[in-house]
């Protein structure tokens, strides 16, 4: 017996209507346990850009004029590697100053569009043998001819690390609840759903329906359920990324500059959650399938 692609709308249109308030519950539980995933994925890429010039265990940067002249730079190098509390120091160009630039503000182009490598400030990143070290490394170079500003995380960073760490714990492990919840949900919609059409489904059977032919649109309904969820849930990431970075540029709160992400990455953060909608959907029908239809 064909499929027929109006056949699969019109029933699956009607298993929902028939479950109205299940339908719902499911939507709205796969959406918020979507969210809590995109959440948590957008916290960890905020927490990353926010510590990228600290990823490969920087404890200070001293950066340099952008018209640093040779001998000034040398002098600061020599110094810094003479320092006992500096184990070692690399040196980052120009060039490579632009690129991080541009990366930690891909989310402000209008910041870095008007930037390029010829101002930028070039800079000695160096890893200190006890952390604690770096405010009396910063206090023998911030006033030094040729250096611009010394930065140091300090206890910040770490503090904000662990922070993130709770909240994606959190957030993970309410999402797990959730994502649970829904697939009882989907489970339970389906299930009311073919026992509303059992006599149906009997006949079917009877006249030579093939088993995909009477599945389909039970994994429609899944399906259908697990892509509304996701794009409900990537509506709320849009507008929480939307939102941060309103307050960022309208509101005057710098403090959360650092952990607003590109649009680029939140567009690929959303578009996964919806991906796992739809997988959630589906997987949810196809297990209440296998227990619920004898076909």
């Amino acid at each position: 017996m064909a499929i027929s692609t109006r056949y699969v709308a019109k029933e699956t249109a009607a298993n929902l209507m028939r479950n109205r308030l299940m339908t719902v519950a499911s939507i709205l539980t796969i959406a918020v346990s979507l969210s809590l995933v995109g959440v948590a994925l957008l916290l960890q890429e905020g927490v990353s850009n926010a510590t990228v010039r600290w990823s490969n265990g920087v404890n200070v940067a001293v950066f340099l004029q952008a018209d640093v002249t040779s001998s000034q730079s040398v002098s600061v190098h020599d110094q810094l590697v003479a320092m006992p509390e500096v184990r070692h120091c690399f040196y980052m160009n120009k060039q490579a100053t632009y690129s991080e630039f541009k990366r930690l503000y891909a989310n402000q182009p209008d910041v870095y569009e008007t930037a390029t490598p010829a101002n930028m400030p070039p800079s000695y990143r160096c890893v200190l043998s006890n952390p604690k070290d770096a405010q009396t490394v910063q206090a023998q170079f911030v006033h030094k001819p040729g250096v611009r500003n010394v930065a140091y995380p300090g206890l910040e960073i770490n503090t904000m690390e662990k922070v993130a760490l709770i909240l994606q714990i959190v957030f993970l492990s309410l999402a797990l609840i959730l994502f649970l919840s829904a697939f009882v949900l989907i489970a339970n919609t389906i299930r009311q759903a073919i026992f509303a059409r059992r006599r149906e489904i009997a006949v079917m059977k009877l006249v030579g329906a093939t088993n995909w032919f009477i599945r389909i649109p039970f994994m429609m309904e899944g399906f259908v359920q697990g892509i509304v969820g996701g794009l409900i849930a990537f509506g709320a990431i849009f507008f929480l990324h939307w939102g941060l970075g309103y307050l960022v540029n309208h509101a005057g709160a710098q403090i959360l500059k650092t952990i607003v992400i590109s649009s680029n990455a939140m567009f690929v953060t959303a578009f996964a959650v919806v991906i796992a909608g739809i997988v959630l959907g589906t997987a949810g029908s196809l297990i209440a399938i296998r227990r619920f239809l004898d076909v």
